[in-house]
């Protein structure tokens, strides 16, 4: 089956997630968070007691769990063993630890070919991450890659952390996880965080999440 394909790139606290979401929505296509991929295998590291720094122990995640990935009308939902971990992925220790999954090679070659696998199910579909445009989907029909400042994705962050329970980050300590992750995702040799040459940016910092929706929808309504 030949998929549309519509990618989301771009840093942490861009507003990808909920983009995507309510673009795929807008397009009755498929919404695939590959972001809740790579923090659900890194929760499965962190209960097997994996050492994060030790890149061959990495390897055996998928040896001895069972990852399962379902798209829901507005979210990825993602399973370990047939237990379902969505929102256990959110935590702060796991957007801590995800670069250990995210800079393996082996395990990042995985998870593409599966974001591939299931992307190929859907005739239309909108997936977000960091390497959508440049790596998973070269050839994707439109690319987006979101941006934001780092003061406005860390008072989003701020605010998704506070409304999934948990109140023991500041504003500053967010921010600082913010620019570390920034770090990590575009220096990382294996798929690292940059627009693709032909993908369209759209800065978020002053827009609401229905202004950049539109705003990417007049896109998607130009290429059609």
């Amino acid at each position: 089956m030949d998929s549309f394909i519509i990618t989301i790139d771009g840093p942490a606290g861009s507003g990808k997630s909920t983009i995507a979401a309510l673009l795929a929505k807008k397009l009755s296509a498929a919404f695939l968070d590959t972001g809740a991929m790579y923090r659900t295998v890194t929760l499965a590291a962190m209960n097997d007691n994996i050492n994060m720094n030790n890149a061959s122990q990495l390897l055996t995640i998928f040896d001895n769990n069972d990852f399962s990935f379902s798209i829901e009308t507005d979210k990825t939902t993602t399973k370990i063993n047939g237990k379902d971990v969505t929102k256990d992925i959110r935590s702060p220790e796991i957007t801590a630890n995800v670069k250990y999954i995210a800079s393996n090679p082996k395990l990042r070659e995985k998870l593409v070919q599966m974001q591939r696998n299931i992307a190929g199910q859907y005739k239309k579909i909108v997936t977000e991450g960091r390497d959508q445009g440049t790596v998973a989907f070269k050839d994707a029909d439109i690319k987006f890659f979101l941006t934001a400042s780092v003061e406005e994705r860390a008072k989003r962050r701020l605010l998704q952390l506070q409304t999934n329970g948990d109140n023991s980050q500041t504003l500053e300590n967010t921010k600082a996880a913010i620019i570390q992750r920034d770090l990590s995702d575009s220096s990382r040799t294996t798929g690292p965080l940059k627009p693709a040459d032909n993908a369209i940016t759209v800065d978020t910092s002053d827009l609401n999440i229905e202004q950049v929706v539109e705003k990417l929808l007049s896109y998607v309504r130009q290429a059609s």
